[in-house]
This record gives C-alpha cells, structure tokens and sequence, in this order.
C-alpha cells in the first residue's frame, strides 16, 4: 500500500477508533447490556470499517490502478483492473 504519511496517520486513527468501538461491542455483551445499544454501537463499527475501506481502495485506484493504465501496458492494466474487480466484490460482500 503506496500511503502518504498524513493518510497513513488519520487511516490508523480510523482503526483504533473501530478497534476501540469492537472492544465496547465485546464488553456490552460480557455485561448483557440492552439488545438494541448494542447493535447501535456494531452499526458504528461497520461505519468505521466501511470508511476505512472506502479510503483503502479509493487509494488503490489512485495508485496501483492509475499506475497501470498510465503505464500503456495491457496485460498489467488488465490484471489491475480483474484485481480491482475482485476487490470490489469481496468489499460489497457479492463474494
């Protein structure tokens, strides 16, 4: 992953804040907490994991992809572009 450092930073905070919401996740359900709160907060981990991805393949395209079609060759444009395909299935879950 070809990342500048400023998008590095803010994509690891990202993280730590979903790591930080999974861990909620896991201690309202040690505790029992209320069905409903509970799923709100697993809505916002899968905000936050969306988002992350969002900025991870928006950044692929940017760079790999880009790189591939600038590049004038067919074959690698070719596998970039399957490659980016089968990363859109698995990340809409069509997989």
């Amino acid at each position: 992953m070809h990342l500048a450092q400023s998008d590095k930073k803010k994509l690891l905070a990202r993280i730590r804040r979903a790591e930080g919401q999974l861990a909620a996740v896991r201690r309202m359900v040690e505790e029992e907490a209320d069905c409903v709160a509970t799923l709100t907060q697993i809505a916002a981990v899968r905000g936050a994991l969306a988002r992350t991805g969002d900025i991870v393949l928006r950044n692929h395209i940017d760079t790999c992809v880009a790189r591939a079609i600038e590049s004038g060759d067919r074959q690698a444009r070719a596998e970039r572009i399957d490659e980016l395909m089968g990363a859109f299935a698995r990340y809409s879950g069509r997989s």
